[in-house]
Order: structure tokens, then sequence, then C-alpha cells
């Protein structure tokens, strides 16, 4: 489904995100997504003729989700499935609270004494 066709939901998330077009977790437009994954903004491949790659298209052009709380994009939402499928969601939560509680310990100081 184009994304013209579901506008609605579209500006919705846009409300929701303070008008970023952008992935709450990686702050990747979703031109920069396509980029990741080797496409131009229409969807045709970047290197077509330096890998030797013909007739392939990025059929489908929706590269973030507008439909969640934030908008996410398929790298970010990969990288949660890759978690996941490897049974580390309880590894990610964890790291999520070392960054929120734990913020001094991970990063370094200019002491290079300093435990790490």
């Amino acid at each position: 489904m184009a994304m013209e066709e579901r506008f609605q939901e579209y500006f919705a998330a846009l409300d929701r995100a303070g008008n970023k077009d952008r992935c709450y977790l990686c702050c990747r437009s979703p031109a920069e997504v396509k980029r990741f994954f080797g496409f131009a903004e229409d969807g045709t491949p970047l290197d077509a003729d330096r890998y030797g790659i013909e007739d392939v298209v990025l059929e489908t052009l929706d590269v973030m989700s507008y439909r969640g709380t934030r908008p996410v994009c398929a790298v970010c939402q990969l990288n949660v499935d890759a978690l996941t499928m490897l049974d580390e969601k309880s590894t990610l939560l964890a790291v999520l609270e070392e960054m929120e509680t734990d913020r001094e310990r991970l990063w370094p100081t200019d002491d290079a004494d300093a435990p790490r």
C-alpha cells in the first residue's frame, strides 16, 4: 500500500513523534534506510552495474512503520528480530537499564585510573 493511501496514519505518527520523520531508535530517515539496504529513494539499486544486479527493485518503498507509538525503521526491526531469535531480549533490556542508571560507569572519563 502506497504512502498516499495511508496519509492519515502517517501524519498521526508524525504528530506522536513531534513531526520527525525518522526512526525513533536510530534516527535514520526513510531515504537513509533505503540507502542502508542499497537502494535509491525510488527503489532502484544503487550499485547494480558494479555488482551485476539486473531487474532488482525494492518492491515496497515503505521502510518505516508508522503504526506504533513512534516510527520504527526496517533496520531496527531486523535488529530486534535478531536479538529476539537469539533469546537476547533480557540482555537488551539490561543494556537499556545500564544506559539509564549506570551511565558514569559505561562511558570513559578523563581519569585514566577510573574503573570501567
